[in-house]
């Protein structure tokens, strides 16, 4: 899957000094992207987190593929045999799994059990595998899919829910003489944000990823899904990784217990006109089906040699990001590479920010891999 990144790697631990890479590892990428776990780079990593674990209508904790998840949770754990620093948690939600979230945090005995069913079917089931729970409820109180349950409740209801969680993973912890990380996956935008309570959550996460990315996925003009910074005539200027991090970081939420999330996927636009070489212009988020709308991976994007197709590369100065641009056919595609990843990674290194995750691992052919970290390093902390 990523290429000579890929290629046997030497078994090597990650010092324990240097920020945390996080990577999504997504279950279906095995089977549908041939992604060999095997083959994952985890020399280079600190975390896998395994997408998805879901909460069940009974709002407790379910396997999401029993199946393939049963196959990948044996290769995960001779992976860890092979690189001892790796720590592999278990992302419980995610965007098609968080329809019972709102249940399953309702009351506190919904909350035990939901803890509970957690720790059991992953912690004390696959021992050998999983270091940890990741909470990837998308999202509290609203935003998510329609089907999902929401309550205004949902907000501190998910503090509760971290609290028990918190409380069971260092019993379990301190009978097996070992601690269990506890983490978030948490939105951008600032309405949803506005839905975490930010001051209480650092007392029991060890860290929370942003995902700073998806800013404009469903948009109906052509714009980037993961500036870093806003740019003159921007129409959400509030929507970009820096704004994002500032509402973290104002809340006072510890800059060691944020991680930006880089995205190894692009979108694409149809019907985008050549003003400003398409950028805010009107667009179709369907309308290039074979460019990207609905997202295209970084490796795939590449694959196709888009410059032999009619498109031109684009930088913007003040986003930090690129973008491709068919003007005969009026494609536009928003993405990352490894200038601007590596810029987000330098930004999360100057800014003391904890580290960077990425989603996910089935779409990078080794560069942006790379990039994160030569934009890490040196580590002069």
């Amino acid at each position: 899957m990523l290429g000579s990144a890929c290629a046997a790697p030497t078994p090597q631990a990650v010092p324990q000094s240097q920020r945390r890479v996080i990577a999504y590892l997504a279950s279906w990428g095995v089977r549908a992207k041939g992604l060999r776990v095997a083959d994952i780079p985890a020399d280079r990593l600190t975390h896998i987190f395994y997408a998805f674990g879901h909460v069940a209508a009974d709002g407790r904790a379910a396997l999401g593929d029993p199946g393939l998840d049963s196959a990948n949770f044996k290769e995960l754990a001779g992976l860890k045999q092979r690189f001892p620093h790796l720590r592999v948690l278990i992302s419980l939600g995610g965007w098609g799994g968080s329809r019972y979230f709102s249940d399953g945090a309702a009351t506190p005995e919904a909350r035990t059990q939901l803890a509970a069913s957690t720790i059991d079917l992953f912690i004390r089931r696959f021992p050998l595998v999983f270091d940890g729970v990741d909470i990837d409820w998308e999202f509290p109180v609203a935003g998510g899919l329609p089907e999902n349950s929401y309550r205004p409740e949902d907000r501190g209801n998910l503090t509760l829910l971290l609290a028990e969680l918190r409380r069971q993973l260092d019993s379990v912890g301190e009978r097996a003489g070992r601690r269990y990380e506890l983490t978030i996956a948490a939105s951008a935008r600032p309405w949803e944000i506005a839905n975490l309570e930010l001051v209480a959550l650092p007392r029991y996460l060890d860290w929370i990823n942003v995902m700073t990315y998806d800013y404009h996925s469903v948009d109906t003009i052509a714009h980037f899904n993961a500036p870093l910074y806003a740019v003159p005539g921007d129409p959400t200027p509030e929507l970009n990784i820096e704004a994002s991090m500032r509402l973290f970081l104002d809340a006072r939420v510890p800059a060691r217990q944020l991680a930006v999330g880089v995205p190894f996927y692009g979108r694409g636009y149809g019907g985008v006109t050549p003003e400003r070489d398409g950028l805010f212009q009107k667009a179709d988020y369907t309308g290039a089906p074979d460019w990207g709308s609905g997202g295209i991976d970084y490796r795939v994007l590449t694959s196709k040699d888009p410059e032999r197709h009619g498109f031109r590369r684009y930088w913007h100065r003040e986003a930090q990001v690129p973008w491709l641009y068919n003007a005969e056919r009026r494609i536009w595609i928003s993405y990352d590479d490894s200038q601007s990843v590596e810029l987000k990674a330098r930004y999360v290194r100057e800014r003391g920010l904890g580290g960077v995750m990425f989603w996910e691992l089935s779409g990078d052919d080794g560069t942006l891999l790379r990039a994160i970290h030569r934009g890490l390093a040196p580590d002069r902390d």
